[in-house]
């Protein structure tokens, strides 16, 4: 990686601060933070904070084996230093002599901790690899309250290789409207048994054959597996509900289904519209809060991808896990709920329901199922099989629900995703 300049690492201090200590969602913060950088320091700060919050759970283990006493609450900047310093001597090859001496001169000349963080910056270089093998890296990178859901749900073996996937960024996945060989080979990407396109390396979209023409669009080979469910979409009226930035929007669409998109953010909503003028997708758009969702007609399918916790997108957004809570599960959880009764409420009889969340928690997911079906006898689960995913039953649960995990296909998001129909006579 190249150098970081001065004005890279400091942006990246001011970024964990405001992720960390302000939780602010780092997308959030990366404008006021860099406004005005040039593209490369502006770069270098993002890679540096994203890589301190993938790591962060190793980077603190081994700060605080360090220290013989731990910083005070009011050294948080001090905290923050160190670990933007660790973080390019154990994750991003900067040559370890740059990054101690020009992390150091990030601490204030008055400071009684400069000569701390020159000490313990270059331990790290002499004796990082031998401390990294003491740690159990997968748990100590993974917040408690994630560990415990997952290892309860999905057991030990599969939460660290949940964690394990964690550790690695996500590659670019590209849906494309049609002739998936074609734009694999002028994009340099492999086809995923789903459909997928993948690249190994992330570039500039703009500079990439066929995006000014609409031809393709950005989305996790995760999040273009719930639209599919709805089957064969050909002049069928389909709601996206919580439709932006509209990646399933666009490919019912495109598959020619008649859709409203339907969001509560207008902000959204014109980011939506802006991406189906590029991809040139008729989408009828409307603004409105799902939770009251009442259709003039019917639609003969409705997909919900509702807001959630978001902890299957940590390797892109490694911030999640020290954004959200046990208790911020449990409130969407609640809305969830209530979006899946007026969702159910709306839909058309014999239409079909699917729904999705970009979560790995059960309560947003194989709870919130269950305990809609218990609650609506008008519906009934209809399972997903094998190959209308591409073959890969791995990402089925024992239900017929889809539930990817991180380290399924290579990488992709966990995500949850349940069909259901809603039948003309519930059974007695």
């Amino acid at each position: 990686m190249t150098t970081p300049s001065a004005n890279s690492r400091a942006a990246s201090v001011r970024l964990l601060s405001r992720v960390l200590q302000k939780q602010q969602p780092l997308e959030e913060a990366l404008d006021p933070v860099l406004r005005g950088f040039p593209p490369r320091d502006r770069a270098l700060a993002r890679a540096i904070t994203s890589t301190a919050l993938r790591h962060l759970g190793v980077i603190d283990a081994l700060i605080d084996k360090m220290l013989d006493r731990p910083l005070p609450e009011k050294a948080q900047d001090v905290r923050h230093i160190l670990r933007i310093g660790i973080t390019q001597i154990l994750y991003l090859n900067i040559p370890s002599h740059a990054a101690v001496h020009d992390t150091v001169a990030l601490v204030p000349d008055r400071s009684k901790h400069k000569g701390l963080v020159n000490a313990l910056l270059r331990r790290i270089d002499r004796q990082g690899e031998k401390l990294l093998s003491k740690i159990d890296i997968p748990r100590t990178n993974t917040p408690s309250w994630l560990w415990q859901s997952w290892t309860g749900h999905y057991g030990e073996e599969a939460t660290r290789q949940i964690a394990e996937a964690h550790l690695t960024e996500a590659a670019l996945d590209i849906s494309v409207k049609s002739n998936p060989e074609k734009w694999a080979a002028d994009l340099d990407a492999a086809v995923l048994p789903t459909g997928t396109l993948r690249r190994a390396t992330i570039t500039s979209l703009a500079d990439l054959p066929g995006f000014d023409a609409g031809e393709w669009w950005v989305q996790d080979a995760s999040a273009a597996l719930p639209a599919a469910l709805l089957g064969d979409v050909t002049g069928k009226l389909i709601v996206d509900l919580c439709a932006a930035p509209g990646g399933k929007t666009a490919q019912l669409a495109a598959a020619g289904a008649e859709v409203i998109a339907f969001d509560r953010s207008k902000n959204r909503l014109k980011r939506l519209e802006e991406n189906m003028a590029r991809l040139r997708l008729p989408v009828t758009v409307k603004v409105g809060d799902a939770e009251n969702f009442a259709p003039e007609q019917q639609p003969d399918g409705i997909l919900l991808d509702a807001p959630c916790s978001s902890t299957g997108t940590l390797r892109r957004h490694p911030d999640v896990a020290y954004l959200k809570s046990q208790a911020d599960v449990d409130k969407l959880s609640q809305l969830q709920a209530r979006l899946l009764d007026s969702a159910a409420q709306a839909l058309k009889p014999g239409g079909l329901l699917v729904y999705s969340v970009c979560s790995l928690q059960p309560e947003e997911g194989e709870v919130q199922i269950a305990a809609l079906l218990s609650r609506n006898p008008a519906l009934k689960r209809e399972p997903v099989k094998a190959n209308e995913i591409g073959g890969v039953g791995d990402l089925l649960n024992p239900e017929g629900d889809l539930r990817s995990l991180p380290f399924h296909l290579g990488g992709m998001d966990g995500f949850y995703a349940a069909r259901l129909r809603k039948i003309s006579t519930p059974s007695a």
